[in-house]
């Protein structure tokens, strides 16, 4: 039996740790240490603690005292999970940063911020890695169950491996067989990260020896013309290029695949796949690490570095393809030298791949990529690697501001004024491009915010020196910017010249792209077929069983869709409501679009990117390999087609209906507007040859309208910069808005009225509302909103939402709250 000392139980220290767990619970709870942990814990590491009856779960220590909790007795913790912090104390305080901002709790922050193979807990999924060769015998006998046990039951949670080897804790093992690729953990295993393959063909050498081609060529000519006719493509392209793809042999001798791949067979081409950039004009690698910047670009880059040293943020407003990423490229460059972070934040990183690409030439190992489509794996080892300094550029979507940075140096914003960069739900609903700016002023960084259609909080703040201001006014390369032409779709209706939803300029476009070999990109902002199917008789309109909307009927589906929560239903030949088979659709989206061009346009060949085609494995990258290699001679898409893309061969836009996008009832609707008919107009002539933008509408004199064909994106600033004066929004007032949901209308009608009242008590005039927006039931919840509005001047918003958050928990502690969900969003837009 052991015996203590009286001494050595007075050099024990007892010690308590304050722990954040991934869940939405407003005070931190805190946990006591076993004596054999003391050396083991450490702010920012993870341990494993019960929470709740009987569940586990793993949380970040934030604090360590000896102090025990006042109020309940501290469970103790259960394992320490790390020899190293996975998170540092700069993360921590910037998670609370972004907690205290966007009211919400830091456990939410946290959930938002890990891998999920972090933040293991009773009910993590487990799966077996079916790509890892497992050697069963080198494994361990608890190691061995589990994977006995996930080859009969592909998927466990962690609780049921407990059971299976009967022990309370089972994360450390899992850790270790996650660490050896043994297994994935993960709410979803998605795609890895493909780079972009093309095939190149050589001549195989013995025939460099012109004697030998000479007898090659009368075999060939006699036996297999085609293979002939390839051959001669290929000596002449090989005089003018140094490397030749099998796709352009194929373009240039007009033999077909069969022929190329005998040639291969043969021996007399070689074939070899090599990962390409997806810009045509970077294959060659010298070239463009050596590129040379223009005058202006050259003055603009040495403008930027000079307001650096007075301003932490700096705008740049460059026209669409006037070369940005160029400039990006040389201040990353610059960073790297002083040995410092560099984080490039991007709206839609599928979207960006020839970003990566670019990058990559440039920077190579020392670049990782953040985004959600990684599997988890890859994720936490992009984490560690940003933790031990491995990566000195991190490229990657909204995320990515979440992950362990050492010395951030510079955050690069691109297209900030995207909506992409707002986390609408769950909580934290934050902006990336706002959070960002924090986060560079923690690490005493930079950050450069790039667009060519600012949001007008930016540049709002760039007119009033909050941030510095950098303008690139031409194309790179003197490329002109589109003819943009305007086309009335009454008058056209009228004129009877209108063939289904194309204008007939706008077929007259289309038909002058493909007789030139050119591409053109059609947008349309609704997916689906027809967003609306109704009755002629009575107007009957299915609607969704759990949202207040109509649904949406998928032609490729045969169903009608919500797109709010996913309820799908067979679409009725019978209107249900008065018996008539009088059912028509009414409007128009991307399918349908496809659909009507495939019949009026039977040679072209036309393609479709939307959510509804890009949700399975590599779709969009596949899409996007076609645009290029030109197999697509017309691309239909959403707002995602505005995004990015950077084709050579795109000439042609057309905008099917721009009212749906300028008669949207919010504010924002002109700004959003003309930022999308900008971005989407400056997909084309981007590569010598000036393109052309078809804008179809009723309202062909609207005000946005003539600013977007200007260009002329200050006026837009100056007409509608006065109206959100007067009318109190952004960027003179701070919006903080209230969503209060019920699943009785009822019940939700009194909890919005008493909690508007309560809010008019400290706030007076500034609290709108309850109101019902726009769609007022979601997944059977239905919604009133109360928005806030605060002047920039003359209230603390942190007293605000302080006063806010005591008014929400008094709320809450009434029985008439029951049952309901107060969700605030900060910044809402």
């Amino acid at each position: 039996m052991l015996e203590f000392t009286e001494n050595e139980f007075a050099d024990r220290k007892t010690l308590f740790v304050e722990v954040i767990l991934p869940l939405a619970i407003s005070k931190n709870y805190t946990y006591r240490v076993p004596f054999e942990m003391n050396d083991a814990v450490a702010i920012g590491k993870r341990v494993v603690v019960q929470f709740g009856k009987s569940k586990l779960y793993t949380a970040i220590v934030r604090e360590i005292s000896e102090l025990a909790p006042e109020k309940y007795e501290a469970k103790y913790v259960i394992e320490v999970l790390d020899n190293l912090p996975v998170v540092t104390p700069q993360q921590l305080h910037f998670w609370q940063w972004v907690a205290d901002y966007y009211m919400c709790t830091i456990g939410e922050v946290m959930n938002a911020s890990l891998p999920a193979a972090l933040k293991l807990a009773s009910e993590t999924r487990i799966i077996l890695n079916t790509d890892y060769g497992i050697d069963k015998s080198a494994l361990h006998d608890k190691e061995f169950l589990i994977v006995e046990a996930l080859e009969i039951q592909p998927e466990l949670t962690i609780s049921d491996i407990a059971k299976l080897l009967g022990q309370k804790t089972v994360m450390p093992i899992l850790k270790l067989m996650f660490e050896k690729n043994i297994i994935h953990i993960s709410e979803e295993v998605s795609e890895r990260y493909k780079p972009r393959k093309r095939t190149f063909v050589t001549l195989n050498p013995v025939y460099n020896n012109p004697e030998n081609l000479r007898d090659l060529f009368p075999i060939l000519e006699k036996r297999a013309p085609k293979q002939a006719d390839a051959l001669l493509a290929y000596i002449k392209l090989s005089r003018t290029q140094a490397k030749i793809s099998k796709n352009e042999l194929i373009e240039e001798s007009g033999a077909g695949e069969s022929s190329i791949k005998s040639l291969i067979e043969k021996e007399i081409l070689f074939a070899e796949e090599k990962n390409v950039s997806r810009l045509q004009f970077e294959e060659d690698v010298d070239a463009i690490t050596n590129f040379e910047l223009s005058e202006q670009q050259t003055e603009v880059l040495e403008s930027i570095r000079t307001q650096f040293r007075e301003k932490d943020v700096t705008l740049l407003h460059g026209v669409t393809s006037s070369g940005k990423t160029q400039l990006y490229i040389r201040l990353i460059e610059g960073m790297m030298r002083e040995d410092r972070q560099v984080l490039y934040l991007l709206p839609e990183i599928a979207l960006t791949t020839h970003i990566i690409e670019r990058l990559r030439i440039y920077f190579g190992a020392d670049i990782g990529i953040y985004h959600s489509r990684f599997n988890d794996n890859e994720r936490v080892e992009v984490w560690q690697k940003v933790l031990n300094n491995d990566y000195k550029v991190i490229l990657g979507a909204r995320s990515s501001v979440f992950l362990p940075f050492n010395d951030l140096g510079l955050i690069i914003v691109d297209e900030e004024h995207e909506t992409s960069y707002k986390q609408y739900d769950p909580a934290p609903r934050y902006n990336a491009r706002d959070a960002a700016i924090f986060l560079a002023n923690m690490h005493r960084g930079k950050v450069l915010l790039g667009s060519a259609t600012p949001s007008f909080e930016s540049y709002h703040n760039a007119q009033t020196h909050k941030y510095g201001f950098a303008e690139l006014t031409e194309r790179f390369g003197g490329v002109q910017l589109p003819d943009v032409e305007v086309v009335s779709i009454s008058s056209e209706i009228k004129q009877k010249t209108i063939q289904s939803h194309f204008t007939s300029v706008l077929m007259t476009g289309i038909g002058e792209a493909l007789a030139n070999k050119e591409q053109a990109i059609l947008f349309q902002n609704r997916r689906g077929y027809a967003p609306i199917l109704m009755c002629k008789i009575c107007a009957y309109t299915p609607k969704c069983i759990n949202c207040d909307v109509s649904l949406t009927y998928h032609k490729s589906s045969g169903k009608l869709h919500c797109h709010y929560c996913g309820y799908r239903e067979d679409s009725p030949s019978i209107c249900p409501a008065c018996g008539s088979t009088h059912l028509e659709y009414k409007g128009f989206g991307t399918e349908k679009i496809e659909d009507e061009l495939t019949l009026l346009l039977p040679e072209a060949r036309i393609a479709r990117m939307d959510l509804d085609t890009t949700r399975s494995r590599n779709s969009l990258q596949t899409i996007l390999n076609n645009l290029e290699e030109k197999k697509i001679d017309i691309l239909v898409g959403t707002q995602m087609v505005a995004k990015g893309l950077d084709f050579s061969d795109v000439t042609l836009i057309g905008i099917i209906n721009a009212d749906s996008l300028l008669k949207f009832p919010d504010y924002r609707a002109n700004e959003r507007s003309f930022q999308m008919l900008a971005q989407v107009s400056g997909r084309a002539g981007r590569r010598g040859k000036q393109g052309k933008v078809v804008i179809q509408t009723y309202d062909p004199y609207h005000r946005v309208i003539k600013q977007v064909i200007a260009n002329d994106y200050r006026d837009l600033y100056n007409t509608e910069m006065e109206e959100r004066r007067n009318f109190k929004y952004p960027p003179f007032y701070r919006i903080i808005n209230l969503d209060i949901k019920h699943q009785n209308p009822e019940v939700l009608y009194n909890q919005a009225v008493y909690l508007g009242n309560e809010l008019r008590k400290h706030f007076g005039e500034r609290v709108i509302g309850p109101e019902t927006p726009l769609i007022s039931r979601i997944r059977n919840y239905y919604i009133k909103s109360i928005m806030l509005k605060f002047e920039k001047d003359g209230i603390s918003i942190i007293k605000a939402k302080a006063v806010l958050k005591d008014i929400i928990v008094q709320f809450q502690t009434t029985k008439l709250s029951k049952g309901s969900i107060v969700v605030p969003d900060v910044d809402p837009y």
